[in-house]
């Protein structure tokens, strides 16, 4: 089974970043500096931005889903991610040292599973998950902030 992980285009982010902070204010965005290594993971380069960095704190909707399972999140991404990052068949680094929680979807955006796991072991719970032919797609969230992480497609 092969999976693909990717993160967010970075078009609709990177006019944002020439705003002044009253224009993002008034969008619910904010400006930050990363002031550690850790605990600023961008959603377009799937790094953590390390300490300087300049990152926008936006709200997101990352499952736009007609019905109950639609949602949306706070994310962080980069002012320096220029490019889209795609993981084929492999989990992006990031994720290994956090705990993740995993939401399984159909085509339709109906949840059929879910789990939480240490991310060293997400590999094996994304494989698992699409044993099930009726899941199009997961989600990896940040389980403790519950915030969205990155999606994963059936390859």
């Amino acid at each position: 089974m092969r999976f693909t992980v990717s993160g967010l285009s970075v078009q609709p982010f990177q006019p944002l970043f020439a705003l002044d902070d009253a224009a993002l204010a008034s969008r619910n965005i904010r400006r930050v500096t990363a002031d550690s290594d850790r605990g600023f993971p961008c959603r377009i380069s799937l790094q953590d931005a390390v300490v300087g960095e300049s990152l926008l704190l936006l709200p997101y909707r990352h499952h736009d889903a007609d019905g109950p399972y639609r949602a949306s999140g706070p994310i962080f991404v980069r002012e320096a991610a220029t490019v889209t990052a795609v993981f084929d068949n492999e989990v992006p680094p990031f994720l290994s040292r956090r705990l993740l929680s995993l939401r399984a979807y159909d085509i339709g955006g109906w949840m059929h599973a879910a789990d939480v796991v240490e991310g060293v072991d997400a590999d094996a719970c994304l494989r698992r998950m699409f044993a099930d032919e009726r899941i199009a797609r997961i989600h990896i969230h940040n389980a403790r902030p519950g915030c969205y992480a990155c999606r994963v497609d059936r390859a």
